[in-house]
């Protein structure tokens, strides 16, 4: 699910970034807790007949994740959600009037020398989740540098929708220029510089079997890793084609996922790694290996971790096992402090974590029938919902990654992603911003807050 791969085609040139910086005016001290570099994308949506396409429907992984933490903020919170939309010669006013009109801090940048990127998205059938896109217009990929220079680099959480190794660069050139920039101002204290929480999305076509290892090597610098359940299982993994959440065989597809995050997990010693699988309308699984904690400051200003003898950088305790591993000095880096004493009593140990977490919208009557008194209703109205699947899986990590940087645990901002998954699928394209006769934000004429008691109560 999700609207278009970030792949690598087609980028425009580093020039045409610069021609005209709108969102520069963001004010300087304005918080931010949530920033993507998904891109915004116009989309061309073709459903098989008898339905009519529809056009110019604003799109992107950047779109969707903004929605999701924009769902959580309303404003004046609503400004701490950042994120960048590139317009081209050809954008059209009316998305520059509806994005305004969520009051985000949001960084437009006008290009008349190039079309926006637009993209098509086609169904294979009435009935099913899959679809294929195509650009139809050059892309204009995202990049730490994007960032620079405004309020949007020292975001408390980073949606990353990227490929294994371009993550890895990412990452590193997102947490040395936000250091930079943090360091550079003399009023902050050096002390006080934390990491960002960084949600990484794999993009469906790097999800591959030869790219398993790179995976591996990019979860020690990430905090969340978020693929679907088929790009994990049959992709990343390789595993046999396991049943659909469509296909109703629910028990074999959970199964499935729960085996491939065991033995992906089970391959990252002396670490937690967090992996939230998204599965359509089984909602998500969370599962995270029990080790040692990794501290929010650890990549950015935190002190380093001593190696065993000769005081060489202990890479080991931040990755996955490596032909040339000294497993002496490994496990005994699993028992020091941070000034490389032993102190097994405090070294803070993650015991782990497995949990189905089901989608706001499911599919299952037995769950609907027990949930409340008029289960047989219920049922139909939560399946009959869903009309377009487009944008969930992202406005699920929008959610969840705003959620974070707000101090809620996993299990929680899990329960804010499939809540803000629901509006994003209730129809085609984005929800419905408004106000209710209180005068008090709706989407598609719901309270966000009204739907999460529901959802909690529900669970």
């Amino acid at each position: 699910m999700g609207p278009a791969p970030d792949v690598d085609a087609d980028v425009w040139a580093p020039a045409a970034v610069e021609a005209g910086r709108e969102g520069d005016g963001i004010p300087e001290d304005q918080e931010i807790d949530f920033v993507t570099l998904g891109m915004f994308i116009i989309d061309e949506i073709e459903f098989p007949p008898p339905k009519p396409p529809v056009r110019d429907v604003p799109g992107g992984a950047g779109t969707y994740s903004a929605l999701g933490a924009r769902l959580f903020s309303p404003p004046p919170s609503s400004k701490t959600v950042g994120w960048i939309v590139d317009q081209g010669s050809d954008f059209p006013p009316s998305l520059t009037e509806l994005i305004t009109s969520w009051q985000t801090s949001a960084l437009f940048r006008h290009d008349p020398s190039r079309l926006t990127t637009r993209g098509w998205n086609g169904y294979v059938s009435p009935t099913s989740e899959h679809r294929s896109f195509r650009y139809t217009t050059p892309k204009k990929r995202l990049t730490a540098a994007d960032l620079t220079d405004t309020p949007l680099l020292q975001a408390k959480a980073i949606h990353l929708i990227c490929s294994p190794l371009r993550c890895q660069e990412l990452t590193t050139d997102l947490l040395r220029r936000r250091k930079q920039a943090y360091l550079a101002n003399p009023s902050n204290d050096p002390d006080a510089y934390t990491r960002p929480w960084i949600v990484w999305e794999p993009v469906p076509d790097c999800c591959t079997p030869d790219q398993l290892l790179n995976c591996t090597n990019t979860l020690p610098l990430v905090d969340v890793c978020s693929p679907n359940h088929a790009e994990l299982v049959n992709g990343f993994m390789g595993m046999a084609p396991t049943p659909t959440p469509e296909s109703n065989s629910s028990e074999e597809m959970r199964a499935a996922v729960e085996t491939a995050c065991e033995q992906l997990l089970a391959s990252m010693p002396l670490q937690s790694y967090t992996l939230v699988v998204r599965a359509g309308k089984e909602g998500c699984f969370v599962a995270r290996n029990g080790g040692r904690k990794k501290k929010v400051g650890d990549a950015g200003g935190g002190k380093r971790k001593k190696g065993v003898g000769g005081g060489k950088k202990a890479e080991y305790v931040r990755g996955g096992l490596q032909p040339d591993t000294d497993m002496e000095a490994l496990f005994a880096g699993l028992l020091q402090d941070e000034e490389g004493h032993v102190a097994r009593e405090e070294i803070e140990v993650d015991p782990g974590l497995e949990k189905w977490v089901r989608a706001y919208y499911y599919h299952d009557d037995d769950r609907a029938n027990s949930n409340d008194g008029d289960g047989d209703e219920r049922g139909e109205r939560i399946r009959g919902k869903v009309v377009d699947p487009t944008g969930g899986g992202n406005t699920f990590l929008g959610a969840l990654a705003v959620a974070l940087a707000r101090g809620k645990s996993i299990e929680e901002a899990c329960v804010w992603g499939n809540v803000a998954a629901s509006f994003a699928i209730e129809q085609v394209g984005l929800p419905v911003l408004g106000v209710d006769e209180e005068g008090r934000e709706t989407w598609n004429g719901v309270r966000v807050e009204d739907r999460l008691r529901e959802y909690q109560e529900s669970l």
